[in-house]
């Protein structure tokens, strides 16, 4: 993968995320970080391509990094947290698929990629622990090559339908998602075209069975 580069020098991501809370949470809704049919549904969306370079942002335990994998595309797993690396890291190695994933340290707003090294990207749930979804959606616009493709999908817990929303609601009442703020796709469907990209649909939808707050857009030719 030429064309990803590193920073050393910053701690990437929201610092919430790395501490140990976070990591007892994560290691508690492990089953539903593994395998995750919405992950599945945006890789679709995304449709990979062998010979492509593809990235995960947030990529956490793995679930769409491995089926994006099986494209035959390279799959590029960003994730901030050092717990999740380790993991995807020893996801990445059980796999026959482990020459097309890279695991590296970034999140949206540090991308570990040159000027316009990527041909798609997408997140899941991740949007909500953005440090600043402005900067990340420039960082988005600098790393898609022309015609990349991007989807961000967020599921929306607070929606009564959703499989999870009652324990949700036990969880934060009205307090804001996960300790962060929730995002609003229209905002951020505002910036992509600010940013230069096209083709903007910034909505809430339901994917896989489950309402999420989901944004697309592609950059221009």
């Amino acid at each position: 993968m030429a064309n990803v580069h590193h920073d050393h020098d910053h701690q990437h991501g929201n610092a919430k995320d790395r501490e140990l809370k976070s990591i007892v949470r994560y290691i508690k809704i492990a089953p539903r970080m593994w395998k995750s049919a919405v992950n599945n549904a945006v890789v679709d969306l995304i449709d990979p391509q062998p010979g492509e370079t593809v990235i995960d942002i947030g990529a956490g335990m793995g679930p769409g990094v491995m089926r994006a994998a099986r494209s035959g595309a390279e799959v590029l797993a960003v994730d901030p947290t050092p717990f999740m690396r380790s993991v995807m890291g020893a996801r990445r190695l059980g796999s026959r698929k482990r020459k097309f994933v890279k695991v590296v340290d970034g999140a949206v707003e540090a991308l570990p990629v040159h000027d316009g090294g990527a041909d798609a990207l997408w997140s899941v749930n991740t949007m909500h622990h953005w440090n600043s979804v402005s900067a990340g959606v420039i960082e988005i616009a600098r790393v898609l090559t022309p015609g990349g493709r991007v989807v961000l999908v967020d599921e929306n817990f607070a929606d009564p339908r959703h499989p999870h929303s009652e324990q949700w609601h036990k969880r934060h009442g009205d307090s804001d998602h996960h300790g962060f703020s929730m995002v609003d796709a229209t905002d951020i469907g505002d910036l992509m075209s600010q940013s230069g990209l096209c083709d903007v649909v910034a909505d809430h939808r339901d994917m896989a069975g489950r309402p999420v707050i989901a944004v697309t857009a592609r950059m221009p030719h």
